[in-house]
């Protein structure tokens, strides 16, 4: 059974930037597609970003394209998200994600999630 585990989340300012961790156990870490999802009180689950085995390929989310680079550690079996110029409206809890195939934007495709981890973006 795969787990996750995320960390790195908490209260932030405007502007600011943050690096969520997430921590895979109990697979073969390298043979997984990793993304990140996030979601906001009373909004559904957003795509954040996702990539691909490599490494190299990855996709992100409109609203936060230019802002976040997600990257993995395979010799670590960790997945970051680094967030740069935070703004009040990416507060929400951020999910890590991981799927032996998928790589898309639809987070019920995902086989695996982690609890997640707030971020809050004060103005």
């Amino acid at each position: 059974q795969v787990h996750l585990i995320e960390s790195g989340g908490g209260l932030v300012r405007a502007g600011d930037s943050v690096k969520l961790s997430c921590l895979v156990s109990g697979g073969s870490f390298s043979d997984l597609v990793v993304g990140w999802f996030r979601q906001a009180p009373g909004l559904e689950r957003e795509f954040v970003a996702s990539l691909y085995y490599d490494g190299v390929a990855s996709h992100y989310g409109d609203s936060v394209k230019g802002r976040v680079t997600i990257s993995r550690e395979n010799v670590e079996n960790t997945v970051y998200l680094q967030m740069t110029s935070l703004k009040p409206e990416d507060t929400a809890v951020y999910y890590c994600a991981a799927d032996p195939v998928f790589m898309g934007s639809t987070w019920s495709f995902y086989k695996y999630f982690g609890q997640g981890t707030q971020v809050t973006v004060s103005s």
